[in-house]
């Protein structure tokens, strides 16, 4: 059904709220906004699946109380940008969440397994493609656009139902149900505008005191962005705010010598010159610590094709994604000797950990059988 007022939301919401699993998906757009346009809900509450119009519903708290609530499980599938997406169109946290592209890294199926797949793998049936590319802005709706919509939620809740099963038969739903409450932690969405220069390319490039000043240009860059709703880059990309930390301009004729800057506003460049003054004049105390990327050398490496091989191993015999178990920055954080990364505690190092742990201290070894790799 297709929801596009006020009481026929209320009305299905106070049915839904009874369901103690409900299925949820967004279509969205963020091409050219700063913060991704909330377009459609759709939700399968004990197989009624409603898409829920965002755009002619104005008060969507009915709707909020269901995903804040705790005892209702929501079911997603790679829900990362839809939690993102619900709290910043409906400014709330949903709770209780379950992921299935994450479920499904634990149970033999690969990282990342898109929805179609996953509804092949666990249902037989294969979902159509026609409306991926949809702008799901324009109203009205077609029929057809409707039921595509829908589709991303008719099977979750089936595949959910199987997943649980199998992770509790597989004494492993211990392990995934942390991996998601780090998904839908609150604190992922709310960024401060002062740490946007962490996430800027090419960022160690620069000196310690060029730093702040991209630490002080990016902020500007988040924060006009952010009130304007425009895409961040509309402003600088991040290879012209390099530019200009390395060049620090401080009046206008200098700034406008970077290429990308000519035709900036006069208001938008003395904005940026500010910033720029605000990041020369930080006392040196306060600079940010230098990001470095540093290229490991050739042992650093081989001990890491050996990691990785063990942790390839591990995979294959548990059926658990390999970089679900150990990324490049566990493998290395556990070869610098910390005691204090993913690798050292729970499940991770249950698996691989103590594996891994033998190999660095020489008690374990490789070799290939039958064309496998296989350990000693």
């Amino acid at each position: 059904m297709y929801l596009s007022t006020q009481e026929e939301l209320k009305a299905y919401c106070d049915e839904a709220s009874t369901c103690r699993v409900v299925a949820v998906d967004t279509e969205f757009l963020r091409e050219k906004t700063y913060f991704p346009r909330l377009c459609l809900i759709q939700v399968n509450a004990g197989g009624n699946i409603a898409a829920i119009d965002p755009i002619l519903i104005e008060d969507l708290s009915p709707l909020a109380a269901i995903f804040e609530d705790p005892d209702v499980v929501k079911v997603f599938h790679a829900c990362s940008q839809d939690l993102e997406v619900l709290w910043d169109g409906m400014g709330c946290v949903c709770r209780n969440v379950f992921d299935t592209q994450v479920a499904a890294a634990f149970l033999g199926l690969r990282q990342q397994i898109g929805y179609g797949p996953l509804v092949d793998a666990y249902c037989g049936v294969s979902l159509p493609k026609a409306e991926a590319l949809t702008d799901w802005s324009q109203r009205p709706l077609d029929p057809e656009q409707l039921v595509y919509a829908e589709d991303d939620v008719r099977y979750l809740p089936q595949i959910y139902e199987t997943m649980c099963n199998k992770l509790v038969d597989s004494d492993r739903l211990s392990w995934v149900l942390p991996e998601m409450d780090e998904a839908s932690d609150p604190s992922r969405f709310r960024k401060d505008p002062r740490d946007a220069f962490l996430r800027l390319k090419r960022a160690s490039t620069l000196t310690r005191r060029q730093l702040a000043v991209a630490r002080e240009v990016c902020a500007w860059r988040e924060e006009t962005a952010a009130a304007r709703d425009v895409p961040r880059k509309w402003l600088m990309s991040d290879e012209v705010i390099v530019e200009a930390c390395h060049r620090t301009p401080t009046s206008l004729p200098r700034l406008r010598r970077i290429r990308g800057l000519e035709k900036l506003s006069e208001s938008d460049a003395r904005g940026i010159i500010a910033s720029v003054q605000r990041g020369l004049d930080c006392p040196p105390a306060d600079f940010p610590a230098a990001i470095k990327r540093l290229k490991p050398s050739p042992e650093k490496d081989g001990a890491l094709d050996l990691m990785s091989a063990v942790v390839r191993v591990v995979a294959e015999k548990t059926g658990i994604a390999p970089q679900v178990i150990a990324s490049k920055e566990d493998l290395n954080e556990l070869l610098s000797g910390s005691r204090d990364g993913r690798l050292a505690q729970g499940w991770r190092h249950e698996v691989a950990g103590k594996q891994l742990e033998r190999l660095l201290a020489g008690e374990l070894g490789l070799t290939i059988k039958d064309g496998k790799i296989e350990l000693l």
